[in-house]
Parts: C-alpha cells; structure tokens; sequence
C-alpha cells in the first residue's frame, strides 16, 4: 500500500471536512442534485469520450495509485550481474535455470530472448515495443483522470447556472431561493473537489508509476542487451548503477564487491 496516497487523501479530505465542521453543520453541504449533475455528468460526458471498456477499467486504473509496490533497481541490479557473471563462466543456456525463480515476466521475456540467440539489437528493439506499449496504456489511463478533471468543474458552471436560473424563476417565493442557490453554489463546490482531490492527484500518481515502471524495465532491458554482448560484469554493473541515484550507486557496487 502506497502511504504518501493515504497520507495525501486523509490529509486532504480531513482538513476540508474539519473546515466544513468549523464553519457549521456537515449536511449543508449534502445536496442530491448538485451531486448527480457533476458526478453522474462527468461519467456520462467522459463515457461520450471514451470506450466503455477504457471507462470500465478506471477501478483498476485507480487501485495502483493505493496498492502498488516497485520493484527494486538494486535487486534487478544484482540478478543482471549475476546473470552475466553466469553466462560468462557456462554459456548463455546456463541462464535458463535461473529464470525460473524470477516474477517479473519482462525481464524472463528478456532472457528468453537471449537464450534463443538473438542479436542484442534484435533484443532491444523487442524490449523498446514492449516498454513503449506499457507506457502508452498507463499513459491513457492518467489521460482518463485528467479528462474527469477537466469536465467536472464544467459540470459545476453548468450546476451552478441551474441554480440560478431555479432562483430568478422564484424570486416571489422566499422559501425556494435557499434550496436554489445550495444547488448553485454546491455544484460548484463538487467539481472542485471531484477535480482537485481526486482526479488530479490521481492522474499525477499515476504518471509517477509509469515513469518508475518505465526506468525499471529500460534497465533491464540494458542489462540484457549487455549479457548477450558478452560484457564483462563490471561492465554491465556500471551501465546499470547509471540508472539509479548517485546517492544509491555506492551501496550497490559495495554490495556488489562482496
């Protein structure tokens, strides 16, 4: 479970809710319509502009801004060396024993690959769709969330223009401008809250994960390359410490030397 996500969305939505407290009572700000126009409109205007399926998937989409875990480059970092030290001393087949005992699916893709006898150009060129692709779906997934994003404060003008068009049509009544202008102003405060708390905070993690997850893989898709050339260990281990920060790369090349 990712803690900066709950830590953000406690912090966030607790000071609102404690503000809200301050000033009065919660159920001020329950309004029923003001809710189904900016949320049910942003759903229904997003749907107009995306695939069912790409809509469907946004659950899944949102669960890896809570539960999600990175892989670690130090680890991937030892294995690849590993890996080098025992295609160098057996042979490159020797490394087919070892991928079993890995769960990352990229870099078994990967070794395959060099198992097969692929040129590391051949391999690269392979591994650079495959990361290209990763990076386009998480990509369109961030897009959905800024889209929600975009759209909900527009859902709120056109809540709020409700409102007051529900107002100036009742001025006679004083009884029905309360209700009227909650709606008003409410759907306004919706899209606010839909936009700046959930969906942009969401978009941002979500471009956060793609970046990491595309570093990860493009190292091991260096490391790879760097196996099947046949480059000394030391060679690849440096190649690789250049991915991670500097502040790290002492403490992996010091584990490394052990």
């Amino acid at each position: 479970m990712d803690i900066a996500t709950i830590i953000g969305a406690v912090t966030g939505f607790g000071l609102v809710l404690i503000a809200i407290l301050m000033g009065g009572g919660f159920m001020w700000f329950v309004n029923v319509p003001s809710l189904m126009i900016v949320v049910g409109g942003t759903i229904g205007v997003t749907l107009m502009n995306y695939p069912l399926a790409a809509m469907l998937s946004v659950m899944g989409v949102a669960k890896n801004c809570f539960f999600y875990k990175a892989g670690s480059s130090s680890e991937v970092i030892k294995n690849l060396v590993e890996f080098s030290r025992v295609a160098r001393r057996e042979g490159i087949l020797a490394l087919q024993s070892l991928t079993k005992d890995l769960d990352e699916p990229f870099l078994v893709k990967g070794i395959n690959l060099a198992i097969d006898g692929l040129e590391p150009q051949v391999i690269g060129d392979i591994l650079d769709i495959e990361i290209e692709q990763l990076e386009n779906r998480h990509k369109f997934g961030a897009e959905i969330f800024s889209t929600m994003a975009t759209f909900a404060p527009a859902m709120g003008m056109m809540g709020t223009l409700i409102g007051l068009v529900q107002m100036l049509q009742q001025m006679d009544d004083p009884s029905s401008i309360g209700p009227a202008m909650a709606v008003a102003l409410l759907t306004t405060f919706y899209g606010v809250v839909l936009a700046n708390l959930i969906c942009l905070p969401f978009a941002g993690k979500l471009k956060t994960r793609s970046a990491e997850e595309v570093l990860q893989k493009t190292l091991m898709a260096e490391g790879i390359k760097a196996i099947q050339s046949g480059d000394n260990p030391r060679i690849v281990e440096q190649k690789l410490v250049a991915f991670i920060e500097p502040k790290k790369r002492a403490a992996v090349m010091a584990e490394e030397g052990k």
